[in-house]
C-alpha cells in the first residue's frame, strides 16, 4: 500500500472495516465455552483476544507499513517511517463479559499522531453495533449521527462505572460515594460499553480509577465529537492518564467538583 499521507476519511473507513473483520473473529469464539487463561494482574485472556489482535494487526500493517502499533496482547511495532501515526489495539475490551457470554464487550481501535487522537471505533461485535468518530467529523452510532444527553442536573443523571471494588483499590472511594449520592440512579454497564453509552446520550457520566492505554484508544475523539468530554479524574483531556471520567459536557465542572482530586 502507499505511505502517502492519508485522509481521516480513508483512515476511518479503513478502521471500520478492521474492526469488523476482528469482531467477525472474536464470534467464533462467543458462547463456546472457550477456556480463559490469567495474566499476571489476574485478568482473564483468551485465543479469541490473540487471534483478533493478529488480525488488527496484519490489517494494519499491510494497508499501513509505516504506522506504528500498540496492542493489549503483543506490545509494540514500530513503523517503517516516521509518520508519527500509531494505531492503539485493544481486541477485546470486556474479556470477562465475553468469557460469561455477555454481549457487552467490544473491539478498539485507534488511531493517534503524535499522541493526538485522530479517530477511533468502538465495535461491539455481539450486539452489531459501531460508535466510532475522526477529528472533526462529527460522531456516529451506525451510521446515525450520535451526541451527548442534555441533562443538566446531577440529580438526573445516570452514573456507570465498570468494577465496584476497584474505586476501594485506588483510594477513590469516597469520590465516587460523592457521585452516587448526587446522582439519579447507577449501573455496572462497564468497560467501552459504559463510554458507548455517554456519547450516544444514553447515560450521562462513566468512570474508572484506572485505565490502559489501549482501554482509552477510541474514547477521547469520541465523546469529544458527540459533544461530551474525556478526561483525567482532574479533568485534563488525554487517554494517556491511566484514568478516565466521561461526561456529557454540561455536568463536566460538577462532576469534577465531586471528585475533588
Amino acid at each position: 500500500m502507499s505511505t502517502a499521507t492519508p485522509s481521516l476519511d480513508a483512515l476511518l473507513a479503513f478502521a471500520l472495516d478492521a474492526a469488523w473483520q476482528a469482531g467477525r473473529v472474536t464470534l467464533g469464539y462467543y458462547q463456546t465455552g472457550l477456556a480463559a487463561e490469567r495474566k499476571a494482574d489476574n485478568s482473564p485472556v483468551t485465543l479469541a483476544d490473540r487471534q483478533a489482535e493478529q488480525k488488527l494487526r496484519e490489517l494494519i500493517t499491510a494497508a499501513w507499513p509505516d504506522h506504528a502499533l500498540i496492542g493489549e496482547e503483543y506490545g509494540q511495532q514500530p513503523g517503517r517511517g516516521d509518520s508519527g501515526y500509531t494505531w492503539i489495539i485493544d481486541p477485546i475490551d470486556g474479556t470477562k463479559s465475553f468469557i460469561s457470554g455477555v454481549p457487552f464487550y467490544a473491539v478498539l481501535l485507534a488511531l493517534v499522531k503524535d499522541d493526538q487522537p485522530q479517530l477511533g471505533v468502538i465495535h461491539f461485535p455481539a450486539l452489531n453495533e459501531m460508535v466510532y468518530a475522526r477529528r472533526g467529523g462529527g460522531c456516529y452510532w451506525n451510521g446515525r449521527p450520535a451526541r451527548v444527553s442534555s441533562v443538566s442536573r446531577l440529580a438526573d443523571a445516570v452514573l456507570l462505572a465498570s468494577d465496584l471494588d476497584t474505586f476501594a483499590r485506588f483510594n477513590r472511594q469516597d469520590a465516587f460515594q460523592r457521585l452516587i449520592d448526587a446522582t439519579y440512579f447507577q449501573r455496572t454497564w462497564g468497560d467501552a460499553y459504559g463510554y458507548a453509552l455517554v456519547a450516544t446520550g444514553r447515560a450521562e457520566i462513566m468512570l474508572d480509577p484506572v485505565m490502559a492505554l489501549w482501554d482509552c484508544g477510541p474514547l477521547q475523539v469520541i465523546l469529544e465529537e458527540a459533544g461530551g468530554t474525556f478526561t483525567d479524574w482532574r479533568g485534563t483531556p488525554t487517554i494517556f492518564g491511566g484514568e478516565a471520567v466521561a461526561t456529557n459536557g454540561a455536568l463536566f465542572a460538577p462532576v469534577m467538583d465531586l471528585l475533588g482530586v
